[in-house]
């Protein structure tokens, strides 16, 4: 409601109460031909009488009582969810179920961010309408296909050296290997891939990678003679390479947003680190691509394992 409108609403009220007491002097009859009902108008009155004109303002219709509101400790972990991370209602709904035990709709959760002025995402990270959609695709078995690629991070404050981050994710279950390189070229990527097959709990048929010059003939040969195929993407099409990409963003903002300010120049201490990531990102993070699930569960659910 406008303040025009409250102003009118101030005035209609006060004409009320001048016509009970100037034109017809009988309340009833004024109730009746304003169409009000006369407790309606006592209460105005008294109002006026002990406010004067303010105390014809519309009140709060809020109620003094709301047992079925949301608790504030719950609202507080859906703006830190949001704020910190820029989650979704969905995936807030499924954090605070699994980590919290909280059930609430994902239309509730809306409502409080709509209530709180934050339902709208940064600009940066809001959707981008595609004019041709990309078909989507996973593999049926963990080990059918493991994309690989390189993230670069950013230059060590002072310094021209930077880390590199070596990702490895299989297409079907999402399971995830990282490690921290301070090079990048064949021999690293050639380390990286005798470490994620050491570390992936099941046989590996393919691995998938860009054009980059650290994934070329060096490395191309060492995959087949691993036994294991290994294929290129179609160069400039990083979307073909979409999960480890993907990966990444998530990797940017909810793992490195978590470092800002803090200056890690040792490769062992930053491989550490990213231990714990990668341990959190395969047995607990839920994933919205595999409905609630982690990697983990996804990777039980597709070998039948009780453990």
């Amino acid at each position: 409601m406008t303040q025009k409108e409250l102003k009118r609403n101030q005035k209609w009220r006060l004409a009320i109460i001048n016509h009970a007491e100037e034109i017809s002097h009988n309340v009833a009859k004024t109730c009746r031909y304003y169409g009000i009902s006369r407790s309606i108008y006592y209460r105005w009155y008294r109002r006026y009488q002990k406010h004067g004109i303010d105390g014809l303002e519309d009140c709060s219709s809020r109620p003094l009582h709301s047992p079925r509101a949301t608790e504030a400790e719950v609202v507080a972990k859906i703006v830190y969810l949001r704020e910190t991370y820029h989650f979704g209602p969905w995936k807030i709904q499924m954090y605070l179920k699994r980590y919290h035990d909280i059930e609430i709709s994902s239309a509730g959760i809306y409502r409080i961010l709509k209530r709180l002025n934050i339902n709208r995402l940064p600009q940066n990270q809001r959707y981008r309408r595609h004019e041709e959609r990309w078909k989507r695709y996973e593999k049926p078995q963990p080990g059918h296909r493991v994309q690989i690629d390189v993230k670069f991070l950013e230059r060590i404050e002072g310094t021209r050296r930077r880390f590199y981050q070596f990702t490895a994710i299989d297409d079907c279950t999402r399971l995830r290997v990282l490690k921290i390189f301070d090079q990048n070229n064949q021999k690293t990527a050639i380390q990286f891939a005798d470490y994620v097959l050491s570390r992936l709990p099941f046989r590996t048929e393919v691995i998938q990678t860009d054009n980059g010059a650290e994934f070329q003939e060096q490395f191309h040969w060492h995959i087949l003679d691993k036994g294991i195929n290994h294929i290129y993407i179609k160069p400039r099409t990083p979307r073909l390479n979409g999960k480890v990409e993907r990966s990444h963003r998530v990797d940017g903002e909810e793992f490195y947003q978590m470092l800002r300010g803090v200056v890690i120049d040792d490769a062992k201490l930053f491989n550490e680190k990213l231990q714990e990531w990668e341990n959190f990102y395969n047995y607990h993070r839920p994933h919205a691509a595999l409905g609630g699930q982690t990697p983990y569960e996804r990777f039980r659910e597709k070998t039948k394992l009780d453990v």
